[in-house]
């Protein structure tokens, strides 16, 4: 078996590379800090399972997963994140992932759900699935229906991230992201950067520490 570890933070690949490795038979761990590296081991090494966080310094992992399942649809991947937001559960699903689990989860849980995601059946962490149950429809007063590049671009502008910025991250043009921002605007029925960041907090997406320093609140 060939797992791909996709996530920026070396203890935390090293710390479930070890996990994976003592659970599991003849298991071979690839380990990759960076999106962009992750695709490429992915190409070069086609994995059984992939192990992907979302949030990485170059693509983020949502941009990865969409790239692998257009290449691969029967590709497996979960999801391990440190967030817990339905919407962005929700957006990882949408890619095409098998499943998702938090960071904040027991080795019983990752096991259970690398497992599960192995044998090519869907696996969310059972809070997760839940609540994923009980959230309200889109025509009940949920978040109206994006695509998971605006999703993106959304969550990045509510952190207070600049246009320019959110280009580079996401590895697109500037032109590109004004226009997702035009529709963005239209969907969800906002003017400004502030009423971003309010609806993010509102629908629980971002929390205010995850705000960048200069985003404006009351503009």
């Amino acid at each position: 078996m060939k797992i791909l570890l996709v996530d920026d933070h070396a203890v935390v690949r090293q710390g479930y590379s070890s996990l994976l490795s003592a659970m599991l038979e003849s298991c071979q761990i690839l380990e990759a800090s960076t999106g962009s590296e992750g695709f490429a081991l992915w190409q070069q090494h086609a994995p059984d399972l992939i192990v992907l966080d979302i949030h990485l310094p170059d693509l983020t992992g949502l941009e990865v997963g969409r790239r692998i399942i257009e290449r691969n649809s029967s590709a497996r991947i979960l999801f391990f994140s440190m967030y817990d937001e339905l919407p962005m559960v929700q957006q990882a699903l949408d890619v095409g992932a098998l499943g998702y689990i938090s960071k904040s989860g027991s080795p019983k849980v990752l096991l259970e759900a690398v497992t599960r995601v192995m044998q090519g059946k869907p696996y969310v962490e059972h809070e997760l699935a839940m609540r994923l149950a009980m959230h309200r429809p889109v025509q009940e007063g949920g978040l109206p229906d994006v695509t998971p590049r605006e999703f993106e671009i959304f969550v990045l502008l509510a952190k207070g991230m600049p246009p320019r910025d959110i280009a580079e991250h996401l590895c697109v043009s500037v032109k590109t992201v004004s226009n997702h921002t035009a529709l963005l605007k239209s969907k969800l029925q906002v003017t400004s950067t502030a009423q971003f960041v309010h609806l993010a907090i509102q629908f629980g997406i971002i929390k205010l520490g995850e705000i960048q320093s200069g985003s404006v609140l009351s503009s």
